[in-house]
């Protein structure tokens, strides 16, 4: 069977009806907000990718009879940063050695440490479409590929003698069929439980008024404040913010269904804030800031407002982003994240596939050790082994 391969430059080289029958063909609410045409057309016109950010946007599609049956979302990279499952040392002892790691090939969701579909629409033809990127980096003289927050059975399908598996971890909270917060505690030990109910009373102590707003109820000034509590977390973790302005007035009009931002008032000011996507199982957290540093308000936002919204709307989880063992006692417990990779150089290649084997090794006891530790009750956490 013939297919056309074409790689785009950038979202609009392609409707948001045919990207999103690859990207969810089973409509209704997305799996993935992030995957959607929406969300990722909107980082491209609000210019958070694109010219000047490291992130040249191109999709590469696959038709059959020209019709889009299969997708990647993909980048060429000069840099590392807003990648999360990072490869700073590799880029460093390659150049070290003579070489040059950027640009590079990345198949990711800029910014955003979620896992999702990479290789959508037709799962027959995921390993085409891994050929063909692989294609394009070796014909472009790039010096790697990387597919970064798959799924694990995209990993599993895919992995092979070139193609590495890398597995690290983040903090995902689980609903176990909790009928509201209060059974979620119920189902932590004595001392984690009072620890949270301690954290919680503290956070409400400042005599705030926590809103938490979606779909029609969101406004422009919400959108106003966010902006400020990402520019202060943003110029202090990363020097300065991913996202651009316009990205907050894109997803305004285009994802308010799919957004969930939680803000905190003095009177009629806003304080803090938590920005959330709403997948159709998962609620994703992805920014949260403050203009006031108030004892407890982040786990709040954060967290906890995180879980009741999830319990109260059915949702079976919550994955509150990267890093964090300090999410642990909070009820995240420690879950497996998969990326690909495939390196041109067969030396690069030979040292990152020893190094992949020796982390996924402390990563799994890692995995282990922290979820015994973890905050559950020990009859239920034998109940779910």
């Amino acid at each position: 069977m013939a297919y056309e391969i074409a790689l785009l430059e950038g979202m609009a080289e392609i409707s948001a009806a045919d990207w999103d029958h690859m990207a969810n063909p089973e409509g209704g609410r997305a799996l993935d907000p992030f995957t959607t045409h929406r969300f990722l057309a909107a980082l491209d016109r609000s210019r958070s990718t694109g010219k000047g950010s490291g992130w040249t946007t191109r999709p590469l599609v696959v038709r059959e009879d020209g019709k889009p049956v299969a997708a990647m979302p993909l980048y060429v990279k000069s840099h590392s940063q807003g990648e999360y499952i990072f490869d700073f040392g590799w880029a460093e002892a390659y150049e070290r050695a003579g070489g040059q790691y950027y640009p590079k090939l990345q198949s990711a969701v800029p910014f955003t440490p979620a896992t999702g579909k990479r290789f959508l629409g037709d799962p027959a033809l995921r390993g085409l479409l891994m050929e063909a990127a692989i294609g394009i980096t070796r014909d472009n003289g790039l010096s790697s590929l990387h597919v970064t927050f798959c799924t694990g059975e995209e990993a599993e399908a895919l992995t092979g003698p070139q193609v590495l598996h890398r597995v690290t971890q983040q903090f995902h909270w689980e609903n176990r069929g909790y009928a509201d917060f209060d059974g979620f505690l119920a189902d932590l030990s004595s001392r984690k439980r009072k620890m949270i109910r301690k954290e919680r009373e503290a956070a409400h102590s400042h005599g705030l008024t926590i809103r938490a707003l979606t779909g029609a109820d969101l406004r422009p000034e919400h959108w106003d404040a966010m902006w400020v509590f990402y520019q202060d977390t943003g110029s202090r973790k990363w020097g300065t913010p991913y996202l651009k302005r316009g990205f907050f007035d894109e997803i305004h009009e285009t994802m308010a269904d799919d957004v969930l931002l939680v803000l905190a008032y003095a009177g009629d000011r806003p304080v803090a804030g938590a920005l959330n996507f709403i997948g159709r199982q998962t609620l994703f957290g992805r920014y949260w800031g403050c203009t006031e540093n108030l004892s407890c308000l982040h786990f709040e936002l954060c967290y906890y407002q995180a879980i009741d919204w999830a319990i109260s709307h059915g949702l079976q989880r919550v994955e509150a982003g990267a890093q964090g063992e300090h999410k642990l006692a909070r009820g995240y417990l420690p879950t497996p994240v998969h990326s690909l990779h495939w390196i041109a150089d067969p030396g690069l290649r030979g040292a990152v596939a020893r190094y992949l084997q020796q982390e996924r090794a402390a990563v799994d006891e890692e995995i282990e050790v922290l979820t015994d530790y973890g905050p559950f009750r020990k009859d239920r956490r034998e109940e779910t082994e």
